[in-house]
Formats: structure tokens, sequence, C-alpha cells
């Protein structure tokens, strides 16, 4: 098995080559040197990548997964080897779950790299007395950033935390690109069906609901969105998709993407709208957006009928969960591209730089523009791109 995760590390390692530059730099600058960081990201191999960058920069790492089902347990064992400490394994149960964060907290770390919210929660719900000695965070994902802004705005935030999902480097290719691909691989692969002439529902037209339908259209899907901001609904009209509420999607859909972010969008007593045989599945980064307890409570009966495939029976229906409501870009797949998560993760570790140089109040910041500029920069050199630069005199006239 450590093969495997030796052999997943070193493929998407050449992928990466934004995190490579990191890396050198911070083999000679050592900005972490004697510091200790809590990473809890889905647990494969573009973060166990980030992870070993973190390390070259003198950091002693502590790792664990962010999800149970996107764990891969081959990654795990080999970051094991290079000198990573590792809290995961796949399918924990909630219990296992809880204490692998709580291993990541009293490691004593001095920044925390966070995925969802989970460790930055515990340790305001356990070790709040904790707090004082963790000079900051980043935070990964939308979910996170909504939980973070909302104690904030109660006064309430213990840690001064950046938003990288907020980044522009992040939400325009990571949230649209990245979740694009990966949920529709994560679909394909799990159902092994066509999308091509079906009808796929997406709740949710943020920046990861726009790459979904995207890619969906792009697939020869009929794209209805469902929406609760009036403004992100008429984008979506305007970008050629229905626009509907969900009760008047449940009976046309074949296919429902869930990436709001928000519970309850699909719920039990939807069941009886649903076409017989839809398929459901979620990408917002918690198990809540389709009902998964009520469902089980209500139906009639239910079986894994395929890999990451509930069958769920409400009478003569049968309707299909995938990756029990879980990232199914994730639980049922890889994940985002590794050229992708290269800006996303770069993003993760200048940040964490710029926390550890800069001693901040406990507040919810954007990721500084000069960090957001030099990580396009460094991509687009990696591929080879480049732009022009003002002169003086385009600097005087734009500034006049």
């Amino acid at each position: 098995m450590i093969e495997s995760g030796r052999n997943k590390l070193d493929w998407v390692r050449p992928h990466m080559p934004i995190l490579q530059e990191i890396e050198n730099r911070f083999i000679r600058q050592q900005p972490f040197a004697g510091k200790t960081i809590a990473v809890c990201i889905h647990l494969e191999a573009k973060t166990g990548r980030l992870c070993e960058v973190l390390k070259s920069g003198g950091a002693e790492v502590f790792l664990a997964g962010s999800n149970p089902l996107s764990t891969q347990d081959d990654v795990a064992e080999a970051l094991k080897e290079r000198g990573i400490h590792v809290y995961a394994r796949y399918n924990c149960s909630d219990e296992e779950y809880d204490a692998y964060i709580r291993s990541l907290i009293t490691a004593s770390p001095d920044i925390i790299l966070d995925d969802g919210g989970d460790v930055v929660e515990m340790v305001h719900a356990s070790y709040p007395h904790l707090a004082d000695s963790i000079v900051g965070g980043c935070e990964e994902t939308t979910t996170g950033v909504l939980r973070l802004r909302s104690r904030a705005a109660r006064g309430e935030l213990l840690l001064p935390m950046i938003s990288v999902n907020d980044a522009l480097c992040k939400c325009l290719f990571d949230n649209r690109y990245g979740t694009g691909q990966s949920v529709w691989t994560g679909i394909m692969q799990t159902t092994n069906l066509t999308v091509a002439g079906k009808t796929a529902v997406v709740a949710g037209y943020g920046w990861c609901g726009k790459g979904v339908a995207m890619r969906a259209k792009g697939l020869g899907a009929q794209v209805i969105v469902t929406e609760v901001d009036p403004v992100k609904a008429l984008e979506a009209y305007m970008d050629g998709f229905q626009v509907m509420p969900m009760k008047q999607a449940l009976p046309l859909g074949d296919i429902f993407i869930t990436v709001t972010g928000c519970n309850e969008i699909i719920t039990a007593e939807d069941a009886h709208l649903l076409k017989d045989g839809a398929i459901l599945c979620n990408a917002g980064h918690f198990d809540v957006e389709v009902d998964v307890k009520g469902f089980k409570a209500q139906c009639d009966s239910v079986r894994e009928v395929r890999k990451n495939i509930a069958e769920y029976r409400f009478g003569g229906k049968k309707v299909y969960l995938l990756a029990e409501g879980r990232l199914v870009n994730l639980a049922s797949g890889d994940g985002h591209p590794a050229e992708i998560m290269d800006m996303s993760f770069a993003l993760q570790a200048l940040s964490a730089v710029y926390i550890l140089n800069n001693r901040l109040a406990p507040e919810v910041y954007d990721v500084p523009d000069e960090i957001n500029a030099e990580v396009a920069e460094l991509k687009l050199s990696s591929l080879g791109a480049s732009i022009d630069v003002l002169t003086d005199a385009q600097k005087d006239y734009l500034t006049q």
C-alpha cells in the first residue's frame, strides 16, 4: 500500500510547479523553522504535496483529513514515512474523526490550515485557552469561511484567519474549474452512466455551482439551476440555463448536484416528487444538503447497489444517493486536478508565511493582493505565458 502512496505523491509533484518554486524558496529561507502547523484538508496526494512543502520550510506538520471518505490510506502511510504526523483513516467513525482533530490541536500548533472549519470550531468549543498561543490560520472552503464570518459577526472569533477561499486565484479557478471538472469525474466514474441527454439540476450558482453547470452543459446535459439569490439566479438565466425553485425541478431532474453550503436542500419529503431512478449527490462541504438522516428514517429500504451508490426505496420508487451525501468529487474521486490545487495550496503556503510575519487581530482577512498576484504570475510562468507591464507614463496616466 505504501508504494501506491509514494507513486501518487510523485505523480502530482511535476504537475504542481508553483509549489515546487515555493518549496525551493522555503528550503533557502526556512520561514517556519521551529513552528508547528496543523493541516486539516482532504487527505490525498495534492494535500500531501502541500505538507511536504511546509515541512521543507522548517515546519513540524500535523495532518488530519477533513472528510472521512476522502482520506486515501496509501497516501497517509507514505506521508508518515516522509516525516508528516498523520491522524486519519478512510471511513473512520465520527468518534475517531473528532479524536484526530483533537490530536492536531493538542500538538499546540502555531498555524492552522483548515478546510471546512472543524479545527477552528473545536478550538473555540473545547480549547479556547489555547487560542492565545495560535498565531492564526487559513480557511480553504466556502463553508468554513461562512462559519468564521458568523463567529466574527458575533464577536466570538479568537483567531485571525485568512479566507483563502475568497482569493481570486482560488474562487475563479479552484471553485469553478476544479469543482466543475472533479464533480462530474466523480459522478461518471461512480455511476458509469452517460451525462449527455440527461437533465442535471444544480442547486446553487456560486462559483462552484457555475463550474458544475458549465461542465454539465459541455457534457451534453440540459441544465436547471435553483437559487435563493435573485442576482445569481439572473446570472444563471443569462448564462443560458433554466432557473426555477427546487420543488419545480424535482420531477424534471435525472441528476441532482447540491452546491449551496446550506442544509436540507433535498429532503426525504421531496422523494415522492423525484423521478424513479433519480441520482442525488452533494458537492457542498458537509453531508447535510441532501437530508441523509431523513432518507434513512423514511425510506422503505436502503442497500448499496454499487460502490458509493446507495439505493433508497420509497414505495415502488428508487432514488440513488452517491457517496453518502458527502463531497462527491472527493468521496467518489480524487478531487480537483493537480494543476488547480497547485494554485490553491500556493495561496495557503504563502498566506501562512504572511500570518507568521504579521501579527493580526482576531478577524477574517482577505488574501493580500500581492500574494494573489504572485500566484497568478507563477502560474502564467509555468504555462509559458507572459503579460504586458505598464510604463511609467501609463502609471501616471491612470493615477491622474
